[in-house]
């Protein structure tokens, strides 16, 4: 079978340099790639869903083949649903491997026909997260070269407001 195209789902909060990695990489391999930012129930996000999107749009903007949307459904469901047999998923560590394996084998039990697909990031951005990212930004730390230029603003004008609020 041709797998034409490819999903590569995150919660994206924000997009930051190991993503963008990853998506570079992946949008080589398949003819298009959908970046779906999925709304996570269990996660307080920094960025609303439609600010995660507009930043992912905008770090992806170059890229050809590769579009973006958001989801709160199912991930499994969503892929079926939208016909993609292929998720992408990025890993930093063994750390992430644990946690994605176990995903990923619940996936294939749920719809058998849908594979996930690991991809390494580079080892220049193994050690990133939007984790470490946000927590950097919130002390004032410059965070340029880990990030797209647009996330950087978004996250220095959102926690110039945040801090605005503190003083209130």
């Amino acid at each position: 079978m041709n797998h034409s195209h490819a999903l590569y789902p995150g919660s994206f909060d924000p997009i930051h340099n190991g993503h963008l990695d990853v998506i570079e990489r992946a949008a080589r391999m398949f003819h298009s790639l959908r970046i779906t930012v999925f709304v996570n129930s269990s996660k307080a996000p920094l960025f609303s869903a439609d600010e995660r999107v507009e930043l992912v749009r905008a770090a992806t903007r170059d890229i050809p083949g590769v579009t973006v949307e958001q989801s709160r459904d199912l991930l499994v469901r969503y892929a079926q649903a939208q016909g993609f047999d292929i998720v992408i998923r990025g890993l930093r560590a063994v750390l992430d491997f644990d946690y994605e394996f176990q995903i990923a084998l619940m996936n294939r039990k749920m719809a058998p026909g849908v594979e996930t697909i690991f991809m390494l990031t580079s080892e220049h951005h193994a050690y990133l997260s939007s984790t470490l990212v946000k927590e950097l930004a919130r002390y004032g730390a410059d965070v340029h070269e880990l990030v797209p230029e647009p996330v950087a603003t978004a996250l220095i004008q959102k926690f110039s407001q945040t801090e605005g609020d503190h003083h209130d």
